[in-house]
């Protein structure tokens, strides 16, 4: 079975970050990186769940909707990693790439 609890915690610690930044911040930026970052991960989520289908584009939901749709795309994401076909290591090693987005995402958006 594979632990997806890594990539889960670092997507709801930038969740929390966001959901506590204030407004400005979230416009300044934070939120973009956000929305860009679960737009990544859903797709990601999706080509796993439905291989040959063109995957749908996460909306713009708006600044203050932004920590929730980082943290659905991260569970779908680890959902499908846990659950999908393919060898272990892969899909880990698959679970350890979104972690490293997941930071990266948040390094860019609280510098």
């Amino acid at each position: 079975m594979l632990d997806t609890t890594p990539l889960l915690d670092a997507a709801e610690r930038f969740s929390d970050t966001l959901r506590g930044a204030p407004q400005s911040r979230l416009a300044r930026g934070a939120a973009a990186e956000g929305l860009a970052l679960a737009r990544k991960l859903a797709r990601r989520a999706q080509l796993l769940e439905r291989p040959g289908q063109e995957p749908l584009t996460m909306p713009d939901a708006g600044l203050f909707a932004v920590a929730d749709q980082v943290l659905v795309a991260a569970t779908d994401l680890a959902e499908a990693l846990r659950t999908g076909p393919g060898p272990v290591a892969e899909r880990a090693a698959e679970v350890d790439a979104a972690v490293e987005a997941v930071r990266h995402a948040k390094r860019r958006a609280f510098p």
